[in-house]
């Protein structure tokens, strides 16, 4: 048996590339096993992947942890957010899903929003102007593309709802990712019965929105799991939910995540409606509100470039004048889903480190951008930023997000956040705690503080000017993709 001092809890991230597993003690928050499996995502012009990948990756990841996971009395499940899961009579895909990261369905995005009221309707009734990042829009894509696999849909499910019905039997989502959808509406905290019609979606189709905290059910008598029969499960959430989770989170702290996407996010107690669509006004997982704004080139393509480049990651080099917009898959934030890759301004004498931190810095000021508009009017703005994600523990971007942003920034110690709030969900399932203050005991926001420096406002200038300059370019639809 374990040492740990409380029950074992088990913390799932099936994210875009990967699912890991963590097995945390419950009492301080301590790792004890680990374990991932890799998933693969296809290339061209969607982004897809087999749903079964994650089962089989998930299995892994818990083989990985040993006795520990036979132990645990509770898992939970985050993850990726607003991919379109479509399952048969029997359960199975009827087609890979459709990632977060496809935007082939932008067409229908913008002829959704019109034909139901405009973007200020839209986010009254959701909290969210949808983009082709948001799971209505890839419904109304496969519909108008793939007629027969609608037709052969019994089920739709998010890849966290998936995941957790493989482990209970029982079709459940919460209201963090489903807020996600557009089919949720953010004011009634119910399915939007309109939106579904609209779309032609049977609400049937559809899972239980789970109350936070509420067991959803047991893990099933399943011979290829380590878990023991009864382990419970809790609600599961989408991952950026989730990492607010394994923070802790409380009203008025900004995030900025870097990972395959970048966020920047806070907990409010106000219901977000932002016309623009800047900000998705996203539900979290405890029941107040998780405003967001959402990138979709961060840490992958800014290392595309430094491999184009043929230097390391890290091989940054000060005093560019050159403006590189990293938007190799189109781009959410800004609103820009056709836009590619643009570089302006190369002289003769530009380096190739230069180069690679103009691509950091175009990353970042999009992030930046949405800063302000998830905060709410009377957060503290000199306050520091975390900044988690794979890409946080890199030196090029911590000093890229305190050169651009002007405030100090808090790098937490805790990794694999999405798993671990997850954890701390499973955790409040068998305690009664609210899950953040689980993971406030946990102490997971600890981290060292680097110092604020100024604010880098030449180059913030110089970005956004090209990027104004650019956008009938950036807007053009291109069939090279």
């Amino acid at each position: 048996m374990s040492a740990a001092e409380g029950p074992l809890v088990v913390g799932v991230d099936t994210s875009t590339q990967s699912t890991k597993a963590l097995v945390v003690d419950a009492a301080t928050g301590e790792v004890v096993a680990s374990g991932q499996a890799p998933h693969t995502v296809s290339s061209g012009a969607g982004r897809e992947s087999d749903p079964r990948q994650w089962w089989d990756a998930l299995r892994e990841a818990l083989h990985q942890c040993g006795d520990a996971a036979h132990e645990a009395a509770a898992v939970s499940v985050g993850g990726q957010q607003h991919g379109l899961v479509t399952l048969d009579a029997q359960g199975d895909p009827v087609r890979p899903a459709l990632l977060w990261n496809d935007v082939r369905s932008a067409p229908q995005a913008r002829r959704l929003v019109e034909e139901l009221g405009g973007p200020k309707a839209w986010a009254e009734r959701t909290g969210s102007v949808p983009g082709p990042s948001f799971t209505v829009t890839k419904w109304a894509w496969l519909a108008e593309h793939e007629p027969e696999a609608v037709r052969a849909t019994a089920a739709v499910r998010l890849p966290h709802d998936y995941l957790t019905e493989r482990l209970t039997g029982l079709g459940t989502t919460d209201r963090g990712d489903a807020s996600g959808t557009g089919w949720w509406a953010s004011g009634t905290e119910a399915y939007d019965e309109e939106v579904l019609r609209h779309v032609g979606l049977d609400p049937a189709l559809l899972p239980r929105v789970v109350r936070p905290g509420e067991v959803v059910g047991t893990v099933r008598d399943s011979g290829d799991l380590p878990f023991s029969k009864g382990t419970l499960v809790a609600p599961g959430t989408g991952d950026n939910a989730a990492a607010a989770l394994g923070l802790g989170l409380r009203p008025g702290t900004a995030v900025l995540s870097l990972g395959t996407s970048g966020t920047v996010y806070a907990v409010s107690t106000r219901r977000p409606t932002d016309p623009t669509g800047t900000v998705a006004g996203f539900a979290d997982a405890r029941g107040d509100w998780l405003p967001l704004a959402c990138t979709l080139n961060c840490t992958l393509a800014v290392d595309r470039v430094a491999t184009l480049l043929g230097i390391d990651r890290e091989a940054v080099e000060p005093g560019t004048s050159v403006t590189l917009l990293p938007y190799l898959d189109g781009e959410r934030t800004p609103d820009l889903p056709h836009a590619s890759g643009l570089l302006h301004g190369l002289r003769h004498d530009t380096t190739p480190g230069q180069l690679l931190q103009a691509a950091y810095d175009g990353a970042v000021h999009s992030l930046l951008g949405a800063l302000d508009l998830v905060l709410d009017a009377d957060a503290d703005r000199s306050a520091p930023l975390l900044l988690i994600g794979g890409g946080s523990r890199g030196t090029a971007w911590q000093q890229t997000v305190r050169r651009l942003s002007g405030r100090p920034v808090q790098v937490p110690e805790a990794k694999e956040l999405v798993a671990l709030g997850a954890a701390a969900q499973a955790a409040g399932v068998l305690t009664g705690e609210d899950a953040a203050a689980v993971a406030r005991r946990w102490d997971t926001a600890r981290g060292p503080v680097l110092e604020a420096v100024e604010r880098d406002e030449a180059a913030l200038a110089r970005i956004a000017g090209v990027l104004s300059d650019a956008a009938p370019l950036l807007e053009r639809q291109s069939d090279q993709r």
